[in-house]
C-alpha cells in the first residue's frame, strides 16, 4: 500500500508537470522504410577498432579534416582552426571570440565544421555560426566570404555545416542545416524533423548565392562528383543522400542517390576507388531496435522526452555505434567498417582518406582516429 501511495504521489505531479511544461520542439510524424538488414557488405565487424587515436585530449570535436600536402588541418569545438604537424597542435585562426567552454558560448565563439583545401594553398571553412571563410594558413590571414547574417532568399542561415569546392576554387557548394535551429541544438533539429535545410551555391567571383535545393531535413555533408557534374548532399534525419546536378544536360535536376541507409549520414568524402566514404555515429540496427525509427511516427513521445530531459541527457541514451560506409560511384554499398559500441572510434563525423589511411573526425570526441587501409 505504501509503495502504491508513493507511486501515485510521484506520478500525479509528474503528469501535471508534463501537461504544463512547454516542449521546445513541435515534431511532425516521419515515415521510414524498414532499415536494410546488416548482412553481406553490411555485416557487422570490428575493423574500426584497429584504428589508433591521434592527439588524444589535445583536440575537442575535430569535426572535419583537410590536407595541404602532408600537413593536416581541422576545426575544433572551442572555435579554433588548427594545424596538426609533427605531433604538434598549432592554432591558425579563430572566427569568433570570448570563452568557449559551454554550449551557450558557441554562437559567439564560433564552431568550424566543414573544411577543404583549395587550389592555391588556402583552406575554405564553414563555421556553423559565422559563415564561409577562406584562410591562408601560412600568413594566418582570414577572409570572410559570406556572413551567416546575410539572409539568402529571405531566410537566415542558422547552421552552416559542410562545403565542397570546385577544382578551380570558384564555386562553393554548402549546406545550411536549418534556418530555425543552431548547431548547439542539433538533437532538437533531428527529433523535430524540421525541413528547412538548404543546399546552396556561392560564386567566389561574382559573390552571388543561389539556393539549389530546399525543404531538406538536416542536410549535412556535401561532396562534388569527380567530374563536377553533381553534388551529393546527406539528408541526415531521413537516412539518405540526394544528388543535385550542377552542370551538363541534367543541370538543375535532382534525384535520390542512396535511400534507406543503415545509419544517419554525416560528412561525405571521396574514396581513392572513385566512390565515397560516409561517416555515421548512429545506426538503424536490423535485426535490432532503432530508437529514432521507433520515435519517428510518435511525435507525442518526442514532445514528452524534451519536456523532461535536456539534450545532453537524451544523448546518453542514444547507443554509440560507429559505422563507415564506402559507396560506389553509383551509390551501391561497397564495404562497411564498424565499431559496434564506439569503443575506439566514437561519435565519428567524417572519413578523410589520405596516403593509404583513413582519418576519422568526430563532432565531440577529443581525438582523431587513423586506420591503415591495408589492415582492413
Amino acid at each position: 500500500m505504501t509503495f502504491l501511495m508513493l507511486a501515485v504521489s510521484l506520478t500525479v505531479p509528474l503528469l501535471g508537470a508534463t501537461m504544463l511544461l512547454e516542449s521546445p520542439i513541435d515534431p511532425q510524424p516521419l515515415s521510414f522504410k524498414e532499415p536494410p538488414f546488416l548482412l553481406g557488405v553490411l555485416q557487422p565487424n570490428t575493423k574500426l577498432r584497429q584504428a589508433e587515436r591521434l592527439f588524444e585530449n589535445q583536440l575537442t570535436g575535430p569535426e572535419s579534416i583537410a590536407n595541404i600536402g602532408d600537413v593536416m588541418f581541422t576545426g575544433t569545438a572551442d572555435g579554433r582552426l588548427v594545424k596538426l604537424e609533427n605531433g604538434e597542435v598549432e592554432t591558425i585562426a579563430r572566427f569568433g571570440s570570448g570563452p568557449c567552454k559551454t554550449r551557450d558560448d558557441e554562437p559567439a565563439c564560433g564552431r568550424p565544421l566543414g573544411i577543404r583545401a583549395g587550389p592555391n594553398g588556402t583552406l575554405f571553412v564553414a563555421d556553423a555560426y559565422k559563415g564561409l571563410f577562406e584562410v591562408n594558413p601560412r600568413k594566418r590571414e582570414v577572409k570572410l566570404l559570406l556572413s551567416s547574417d546575410t539572409p539568402i532568399e529571405g531566410k537566415k542561415m542558422s547552421f552552416v555545416n559542410d562545403l565542397t569546392i570546385t577544382r578551380d576554387g570558384r564555386k562553393i557548394y554548402f549546406t545550411d542545416s536549418s534556418s530555425k535551429w543552431q548547431r548547439r541544438d542539433y538533437l532538437l533539429l533531428v527529433m523535430e524533423g524540421t525541413d528547412d535545410g538548404r543546399l546552396l551555391e556561392y560564386d567566389t567571383v561574382t559573390k552571388e548565392v543561389k539556393v539549389l535545393l530546399d525543404q531538406l531535413q538536416f542536410p549535412n555533408g556535401v561532396q562534388l562528383s569527380p567530374e563536377e557534374d553533381f553534388v551529393l548532399v546527406a539528408e541526415m534525419t531521413m537516412a539518405r543522400i540526394r544528388r543535385v546536378y550542377v552542370s551538363g544536360l541534367m543541370k538543375g535536376g535532382a534525384d535520390m542517390f542512396v535511400e534507406n541507409m543503415p545509419g544517419f549520414p554525416d560528412n561525405i568524402r571521396p574514396s581513392s576507388s572513385g566512390g565515397y566514404w560516409v561517416a555515421m555515429s548512429t545506426i538503424r540496427p536490423n535485426p535490432g531496435f532503432s530508437m529514432l525509427d521507433f520515435l519517428s511516427e510518435k511525435p507525442y513521445i518526442k514532445r514528452m522526452i524534451f519536456k523532461l530531459f535536456s539534450q545532453e541527457t537524451v544523448m546518453k541514451f542514444v547507443p554509440r555505434y560507429s559505422l563507415v560506409l564506402e559507396l560506389s560511384d553509383s551509390g551501391a554499398f561497397r564495404r562497411s567498417l564498424h565499431d559496434p559500441d564506439g569503443l575506439v572510434a566514437t561519435y565519428i563525423s567524417e572519413v578523410h582518406e589520405h596516403d593509404g589511411h583513413l582519418y576519422m573526425g568526430s563532432f565531440r570526441s577529443p581525438f582523431i582516429c587513423r586506420l591503415s587501409l591495408q589492415s582492413v
